[in-house]
């Protein structure tokens, strides 16, 4: 071994190097760890020259933690998680965090890669849209790996979430839509496992017999533009069509525009409104001008790094957290009185 070889330089050859002791080169690296301002220079200037890295892992070893919060996502399809996901990554890298990312699932088919995670030493376990299942929850219990949901619950009380309001948003579009004058509603519903999906649905149904309105019709996009295409071409088709309909995200909602506006003809806004949850960036271009329930992505990502820091040091200190939205109304939903 050589000090020419990068791949092989050590603290020790740095303290050497800088004429300093091995200690004050871990506290050079350290954040906030008291050493005199010329000798950090120094230290630094010698490591610089040497091509010296500190090396992470090791440092997880003595120290406890790793500083890396793994992060699975369950559908980068969708933008509302593409920008959390942004959102997230600088929001821990400004807290002095590491990302660690994988696709997840979520049930049985998801757990391996999960799992396999779990070999690392990860300060928390953060789940996109990814449900938590009792196989799973136990494995963080038994790794000592606190987990946040984001966008979904779990009545499993080793699980911290932060959601959005999702009663208080489906009964707004309910009332919403109540107040432009529509009388035959239809909700597409995203994937019976989501809690967030579940929520929604059940608060627009329950605000609708609480108003003596007529049961919506109800059908399942799973989320998917796909799906969400296919059962807006069935009720469309239908004698008696929705002249409303709320999608469970925007992107089925997306979707529903399309097939109204340039399969069937229809004044979207006039003839037929259509609403959206989350208010992706994509809803306000003028091509959809989606009306949609906000969903304040950073409020929720600042809320999962302050579970983050108090689950480091108190793993039980669970809190579900709700974070309030607001109703964003645009041209895709009839004005109230018209």
């Amino acid at each position: 071994m050589t000090i020419n070889d990068r791949s092989f330089v050590t603290a020790h050859d740095v303290a050497r190097e800088a004429g300093v002791s091995q200690s004050a080169v871990s506290r050079a690296f350290t954040a906030g760890a008291s050493v005199a301002v010329d000798t950090r220079a120094r230290i630094m200037e010698a490591a610089e020259r040497l091509g010296y890295r500190p090396n992470l892992l090791a440092r997880s070893l003595i120290s406890g933690r790793s500083n890396i919060v793994g992060v699975g996502v369950g559908d980068l399809a969708n933008p509302f998680f593409v920008q959390t996901l942004e959102l997230l990554a600088r929001t821990l890298d400004e807290a002095g965090l590491r990302l660690l990312l994988f696709p997840a699932e979520g049930g049985a088919k998801g757990e391996p890669s999960i799992n396999e995670i779990l070999h690392y030493r990860l300060d928390a376990l953060v789940l996109l849209s990814v449900s938590l299942s009792s196989g799973l929850a136990d494995e963080c219990r038994k790794a000592h790996v606190p987990v946040v949901l984001y966008n979904r619950t779990t009545q499993d009380h080793a699980a911290s979430s932060v959601i959005g309001d999702n009663e208080v948003g489906a009964r707004a579009i309910a009332a919403h839509l109540l107040a432009g004058g529509h009388r035959r509603m239809a909700f597409i519903a995203g994937n019976d496992g989501s809690s967030t999906n579940a929520q929604r649905e059940q608060a627009f149904f329950a605000y609708c017999a609480e108003q003596g309105a007529a049961t919506p019709m109800r059908e399942q996009g799973h989320f998917s533009i796909e799906a969400a295409t296919a059962v807006t071409r069935r009720l469309l088709a239908q004698k008696d069509r929705p002249d409303a309909i709320f999608c469970a995200n925007d992107m089925m909602a997306i979707a529903a525009i399309n097939v109204a506006r340039h399969e069937y003809g229809l004044d979207v806004g006039r003839e037929i409104s259509i609403v959206g949850y989350d208010d992706v960036p994509m809803a306000a271009w003028p091509a959809f001008s989606l009306t949609s329930y906000s969903q304040p992505a950073q409020r929720m990502v600042d809320e999962t790094l302050r579970l983050i820091g108090i689950l480091r040091d108190a793993p039980d200190a669970h809190e579900d957290v709700v974070i309030d939205g607001g109703l964003v109304m645009r041209g895709s939903s009839r004005p109230v009185g018209i």
